[in-house]
């Protein structure tokens, strides 16, 4: 299970740990974000911290319908106590974590803030 809580701008927020292919790890809190269906978003910065591994560029449509190129790269994550090698973008932004990550889990959200944000897998 993971868990995490709602901040004041009512978001879903998890920690998550990433690791590198050199063994370096960080941790990040990240959005839930039920719009964005594929892993995660990573800030360019830690991508270069963490030395991710470039994979490709893919082609994506955002939310207001603009279309854009965005850099993946491998990471692992540590997803309910397993490593877990998924594709992030590199983008300046906030980390995001996407319902691709969420794919086989329940989520609960108690929309307030402090309320608790909960990840498990389904049975």
């Amino acid at each position: 299970m993971i868990e995490g809580s709602v901040n004041t701008a009512l978001r879903a927020v998890i920690s998550l740990t990433l690791r590198g292919p050199s063994g370096r790890t960080e941790r990040v809190d990240a959005v839930v974000d039920t719009g964005f269906n594929r892993f995660l978003i990573l800030p360019t910065a830690l991508v270069r911290e963490l030395e991710l591994p470039l994979t490709g560029r893919n082609h994506v449509i955002l939310a207001d319908g603009s279309e854009t190129t965005f850099n993946a790269y491998t990471v692992t994550v540590m997803w309910d106590g397993q490593p877990r090698d998924v594709s992030a973008f590199a983008v300046d932004a906030t980390p995001l974590a996407g319902m691709a990550l969420l794919e086989r889990h329940r989520l609960l959200v108690e929309v307030e803030e402090d309320g608790r944000v909960v990840i498990e897998a389904r049975a």
